[in-house]
């Protein structure tokens, strides 16, 4: 079974207002060097619990890890080969924020190592970007990118959102073909949502209707599809082949060690056992707790969740996987999916085909009542 790298750099220079994931603001100069160093030691504690098979990805996420030098990007990746088999070509993504100050480290990144960038774009209008907190202005963005095509990389990703606040279609348009115009290598196109403990959750900026959202969905991957970019995964849209690995990995149920603060990791041990865990999520306790291993959790996943797992992975991407990868993830066979694949079938929410396991579009637009068919207490009641 495949396993990937999950780095993760929680700082960031401000929250942004919309944003869930695990990062925290810089209120003081972070010593890299230590941090590199409790990231190495987390990583110590991983590769002791299983041999491990070579590594095909490692991805650095954040946070902002662009706000780390090149040197200790480097030391990391440095102490990474030396404790884990990479493949010949592993994947190695750098999440950045396009601020001049990250950008004018792109070269030293390269350098050590870093193949793929992703770039945090989320919009090429000033206002939309003040509007959503973001430090960087459009220029900056357009700069980033040159930047990072003179440092050598040829394989990139920028993420952009749509249901901008008081955004129009018209504008949602000329925004992703703005973005179109650089020809990255690789597309992040998302709705912005109001996730829960955010500032944009409790007190919600005007957003376009649901009706709106619609029509920008199906404008915008029609506007993606003529500009070559293929939509492999619900917010995933690559060209020239330049699908993200990592992420294919984390969709097909692969395995992934997870070091830094707050980061997750999935390990299958011997006899199908799925093992999920998680690192403690403040940078101190994290720091403090690193030599002891920084657990905040550690569960086995039991057999009657591994369907919705496996299919929460599986139904995000545009052509689903083979059947038989269930049983090749899980050690389960494919009768643990028989009930609510066949409900799924016949209300036309999954292809019927039985080698393939595929939402339909009508799947993918109500995947969470899709998924709701594989949970535990929905295969229990009928």
């Amino acid at each position: 079974m495949p396993v990937s790298l999950y780095v993760h750099i929680p700082w960031c220079v401000s929250k942004c207002p919309y944003c869930d994931f695990n990062s925290h603001a810089l209120h003081e100069p972070v010593d890299q060097g230590a941090y590199v160093d409790a990231l190495l030691r987390d990583l110590d504690h991983e590769v002791a619990r299983r041999p491990l098979p070579e590594i095909g990805s490692i991805f650095i996420g954040g946070g902002t890890p662009s706000l780390f030098k090149g040197v200790a990007i480097g030391r990391l990746l440095e102490g990474v080969t030396q404790r884990l088999h990479l493949a010949r070509d592993v994947e190695i993504t750098l999440e950045a924020n396009p601020g001049a100050a990250e950008a004018a480290h792109f070269s030293d990144y390269r350098a050590a190592g870093v193949n793929r960038l992703s770039i945090g774009v989320q919009s090429l209008d000033d206002a939309k970007l003040q509007a959503l907190g973001r430090i960087h202005s459009a220029s900056e963005a357009v700069g980033a990118f040159c930047l990072a095509r003179h440092a050598g990389f040829d394989n990139i990703n920028l993420d952009m959102m749509y249901g901008l606040p008081a955004q129009t279609t018209v504008e949602m348009r000329a925004d992703l073909r703005a973005l179109l115009a650089l020809q990255p290598e690789h597309v992040s196109w998302y709705e912005l949502t109001l996730e829960p403990n955010t500032r944009f959750h409790h007190r919600p900026p005007p957003l376009p209707d649901e009706g709106q959202l619609v029509e920008m969905m199906e404008q915008g991957q029609a506007i993606l599809a003529a500009c070559g970019y293929r939509q492999y995964e619900i917010s995933a849209y690559a060209r020239d082949d330049r699908l993200c690995r990592h992420n294919l990995n984390y969709w097909r149920f692969g395995d992934y060690l997870g070091i830094g603060a707050g980061a997750h990791g999935k390990l299958t041990m011997p006899h199908y056992l799925v093992q999920r865990r998680s690192k403690q999520r403040r940078p101190a306790a994290y720091l403090s707790a690193v030599a002891q291993g920084a657990l905040s959790s550690e569960r086995s996943v039991g057999d009657h969740e591994l369907p919705v797992e496996f299919m929460l992975n599986a139904l995000r991407l545009s052509v689903g996987v083979p059947t038989d990868l269930f049983a090749q993830r899980t050690g389960l066979g494919e009768d643990a999916l028989a009930a609510p694949l066949g409900q799924a079938r016949r209300r036309g929410l999954m292809v019927d085909d039985p080698n393939r396991l595929e939402a339909t579009p009508r799947g993918r637009r109500y995947l969470n009542d899709l998924l709701a068919l594989f949970e535990p207490e929905a295969e229990q009641t009928g």
